[in-house]
C-alpha cells in the first residue's frame, strides 16, 4: 500500500510518498532524497532494491530550478545558496518529526538514502541535526558546507559512495566530506566505483550489503 500526501498537514509540508513495511513493522525506514529533477517517486525502486523490508519515505524537493525540483537553491554548478540550504535543512528536519508522528516511525531506525542534491541535503542534515538519522547512504555527495563546530555523530553510520570518473563531483570533495564525518565521530565508510555521476548496479549491491550490517538490522 502506498500513502501519498499532496497538501501540508500537521508539518507534512513536502509532497511525498510513504510506503509502509510489508512484513516487519519494526523495520528501518529509508528516507529517499532524489537528485535534481527527481520527484517523490524517483528513488522508490532504488529503496526497495536496497532493503525489501524497509518502510519508504520519499519527499519531493520544494525548490524549482528551471522547472526541476531540488531540495535547496544553488547559485551555480557546485555553488550553493547557503542561507537557503540552512533553511531547507531545518525544514526537512521538521518534516521528519511530523512524519514520525503521523506514520509511527522509529527515529532510531531512520536511514537517509540520498543521490546528488539529495545526498547533499542529507549531509547537511547530519551536520545541523545530529541524531536525526541513524545512518545515511550518500551517493555522489559534495561537502554542503564546512561546520564551524563539528557535530557529535558517534553512533551514526555513513556510507559515502563516489564515482572515480564523476565529472560533477571532484574526488577531493568526496574525500573531504568523509574526513568531516570521521572527525565528527561517525562510523564512516568510503566506497569508490569505476563510474561517473550515474549509479551502477555493483554499488547498489554494495550499499545493500552495508545496510544489512547496521547494528539495528542484526
Amino acid at each position: 500500500m502506498v500513502t501519498e500526501r499532496r497538501k501540508p498537514a500537521e508539518g507534512l509540508v513536502f509532497v511525498h510518498r510513504f510506503v509502509p513495511p510489508e512484513v516487519k513493522p519494526e523495520s528501518m525506514t529509508l528516507l529517499l532524497l532524489h537528485g535534481t529533477g527527481g520527484d517523490e517517486s524517483d528513488l522508490l525502486q532504488l529503496g526497495r532494491a536496497l532493503s525489501p523490508d524497509a518502510a519508504l519515505l520519499s519527499p519531493r524537493g520544494r525548490i524549482l530550478e528551471n522547472g526541476a525540483p531540488r531540495f535547496f537553491r544553488r547559485l551555480a554548478e557546485g555553488v550553493f545558496d547557503m542561507e537557503d540550504l540552512v533553511f531547507r535543512t531545518h525544514e526537512l528536519a521538521g518534516f521528519l518529526d511530523a512524519a514520525s508522528r503521523a506514520y509511527g516511525l522509529d527515529a532510531s531506525r531512520l536511514v537517509a538514502v540520498g543521490y546528488s542534491n539529495g545526498a547533499n541535503i542529507a549531509a547537511s542534515l547530519l551536520f545541523l541535526h545530529p541524531g536525526s538519522l541513524a545512518a545515511a547512504v550518500l551517493f555522489r555527495p559534495m561537502v554542503p558546507f564546512t561546520p564551524g563546530k563539528l557535530p557529535h555523530l558517534s553512533g551514526t553510520s555513513v556510507l559515502v559512495a563516489g564515482g572515480l570518473r564523476d565529472q560533477i563531483v571532484p574526488r577531493e570533495q568526496t574525500e573531504r566530506l568523509l574526513d568531516l564525518f570521521k572527525r565528527s565521530g561517525a562510523d564512516a565508510t568510503l566506497h569508490w566505483e569505476e563510474s561517473g555521476h550515474a549509479l551502477s548496479e555493483a554499488e547498489i549491491q554494495f550499499a545493500r550489503g552495508w545496510l544489512s550490517k547496521l547494528r539495528f538490522q542484526r
